[in-house]
């Protein structure tokens, strides 16, 4: 068989698409970071030609987390479905609040990596 006949048996077969499972896993972990922190704020990332579109969203502490995303449209669409202000990180850039919080937590980052 050959790799074309694979991949077309694998779609009508109905497996689960692994892109689509990391799609909803990133949904559930930003959505999860909206609803559990105060203040959140979203920045968009523009894509470049070796990193696709990401969305850096930034609670009232500075705390932060980053995932990548299709397009910078789905990131606007998700930070309006949500209530919370959007920027272009590119021309606003990142807050103080930001750095202050990794400046804060730079040990545990450390630990983290190496353990």
């Amino acid at each position: 068989m050959g790799l074309f006949s694979k991949l077309r048996k694998s779609r009508k077969g109905g497996a689960a698409n692994p892109r689509a499972d990391v799609a909803q896993a990133t949904i559930a972990h930003l959505e999860h970071f909206v609803a559990t922190r105060r203040g959140v704020e979203a920045f968009i990332e523009l894509p470049t030609t070796m990193t696709k579109a990401t969305l850096l969203l930034i609670a009232y502490d500075g705390e932060w987390t980053r995932r990548s995303v299709e397009s910078v449209d789905w990131a606007r669409g998700f930070a309006a479905a949500h209530g919370i202000p959007s920027y272009d990180a590119g021309v606003v850039g990142y807050p103080q609040r930001m750095r202050d919080y990794n400046a804060a937590h730079k040990t545990e980052r450390k630990d983290f990596r190496l353990g």
